[in-house]
């Protein structure tokens, strides 16, 4: 994976240059910011998150089997309470829904993990730790005939630096 990492000292020009970069589609952009900035989540336009089928499928299942397990249980024990029919969806809601939310908030938890490959054992193509310290990355994947592009429009836009990454 090659690309070009250009470092800025000001949001408005990490926010131009990504917006620029996408103009062109060079390629994958990535982004490092040492806090989380609205600003530069619009300039980027993220896809939906794929946690959220995680979320979903979890939840599908936890109250497909709190259900099934209450109902298992009412019938292998059956407690017979004046006519009544031994195993009803109504009293099960309740032991459906917490299933859900159990289960369901596991698989969020485990989707983001995955999503965020973490534990990450390899260092991030790109990253340097004054982008943990108050200045902005852009790192765009490029092939290498483009890289010249990449470099003018990261320096264009107000780039305190600008190097190729491997």
């Amino acid at each position: 994976m090659q690309g070009v990492l250009g470092a800025f000292r000001e949001l408005d020009a990490a926010v131009s240059a990504i917006e620029a970069l996408k103009e062109t589609r060079l390629g994958a952009i990535r982004v490092f910011t040492p806090t989380p900035r609205h600003e530069l989540e619009e300039a980027i336009g993220p896809p939906p998150s794929p946690v959220r089928r995680f979320t979903l499928i979890g939840g599908l299942l936890g109250v497909s089997f709190g259900y099934w397990i209450a109902i298992w249980v009412s019938d292998y024990w059956p407690l017979v309470v004046g006519g009544k029919p031994i195993a009803s969806w109504v009293p099960y809601t309740i032991f459906g829904f917490e299933v859900m939310v159990l289960i369901g908030g596991l698989s969020t938890v485990v989707g983001l993990l995955i999503n965020a490959r973490i534990p990450r054992l390899t260092m991030m193509v790109g990253y340097d730790p004054r982008f943990s310290h108050g200045e902005y990355g852009v790192w765009v994947e490029c092939p290498p005939e483009k890289v010249r592009t990449a470099e003018t429009l990261l320096r264009e836009n107000g780039a305190v630096e600008v190097r190729r990454e491997r």
